[in-house]
């Protein structure tokens, strides 16, 4: 192998402020790493750009000097494990870096699990998208935390999003009415082409106004992204029995009130959960791909093959543009799911 340097983000410091800055990130380059016995040198080809990345470091699960964490589609380089060969396309975590080791004693976090992906099946760049655990988020909150029932009323925010995007698809295939909450129009036109039944956006300013027109029955099932004002205007309908996954809260992220965004959304919404005796589920997709990865990947590989689940990627060029992509996504500055092309897809 000629003389190469893996070029790399690592954490600054464990972040202050609300939002990200430059300053949280600092550009590093060094040489290759070497696969010892049963690991393998693979090229990241696609870094994923998530809200929960940002929550790891202001929380300082990540810490400063790491190289940020992040899921990549990545090719095997060089390998020293029975079962990848060089030119193998694979899903890991290499996080923020053009090049990573997989493989025995290097960390997956706790369920990230390496696997094989075939160029034949989907986009390779759908692992860490619609075939991924993003897909797998939408799946296990929507279709396992609050199955769904024909003629119930599902109400998605952010619904233009990653996640978002795929969940409201999967309410649509369950027969539901879909009410798809978006911002920008750009963002408004995208979910009425996928077939949701009525798009709101939070910009208008008589939003709850017509959040409520657009559900005349009340809301059975709320997959919940956002919070914020978003969240406010969803509880008065919400029916009895209702169900809500909680996603995230990507708009309370850059909050400075040293408040758990999660604890004040479960606070605010209290009194509303008792009264109409709603479910909430708190979603960590980890908790779902042990039982639940293998069989949603069958599914919705055939429901992409199909045409039947489609899917919009917010593609960045280089490694380089990392931190000012991931302000973008955690404001609403993207459309769709947010990824980086770090090195060249043969593939595409």
């Amino acid at each position: 192998m000629t003389e190469q340097l893996n070029a790399q983000w690592r954490l600054a410091a464990t972040p202050k402020g609300g939002l990200p800055s430059t300053e949280d990130f600092l550009w590093v380059t060094n040489e290759l790493p070497e696969p010892e016995d049963n690991q393998m040198l693979t090229q990241t080809l696609y870094l994923s750009l998530d809200p929960y990345q940002w929550g790891r470091r202001r929380s300082g699960v990540e810490l400063p000097g790491e190289v940020c964490h992040g899921r990549t589609v990545s090719r095997v380089v060089k390998s020293r494990i029975s079962g990848y060969a060089e030119g193998d396309y694979l899903f890991n975590t290499n996080g923020w870096q053009q090049y990573g080791l997989s493989g025995e004693g290097v960390g997956i976090f706790g369920y990230m699990h390496p696997r094989k992906l075939d160029p034949a099946t989907a986009p390779i760049s759908t692992a860490i998208g619609v075939l991924g655990m993003l897909g797998l988020t939408a799946y296990s909150g929507l279709m396992v935390q609050c199955q769904p029932q024909a003629g119930e009323t599902v109400v998605v925010s952010a619904a233009s999003g990653g996640v978002g995007q795929v969940a409201v698809q999967l309410a649509r295939l369950a027969g539901c009415r879909v009410v798809g909450i978006a911002g920008a129009q750009h963002k408004v036109d995208y979910l009425q082409a996928l077939g949701v039944d009525s798009v709101v956006s939070h910009l208008d300013p008589d939003f709850s106004e017509q959040l409520k027109t657009a559900c005349p029955d009340g809301c059975d099932v709320y997959f919940e992204n956002v919070g914020g004002k978003v969240f406010d205007a969803v509880l008065p309908l919400l029916n009895k029995n209702a169900r809500i996954t909680l996603c995230g809260v990507v708009s309370q992220y850059g909050n400075t009130d040293g408040k758990d965004p999660r604890a004040v959304w479960q606070a605010v919404g209290e009194p509303t959960f008792q009264r109409q005796q709603v479910t909430v589920h708190d979603l960590f997709v980890g908790n779902f791909v042990d039982q639940y990865q293998d069989v949603f990947l069958q599914e919705m590989a055939e429901y992409v093959r199909s045409g039947e689940v489609k899917y919009k990627e917010d593609l960045r060029q280089g490694l380089d543009c990392a931190p000012r992509a991931f302000y973008d996504m955690l404001t609403g500055d993207n459309f769709g799911k947010t990824l980086l092309a770090v090195g060249d897809d043969p593939t595409r």
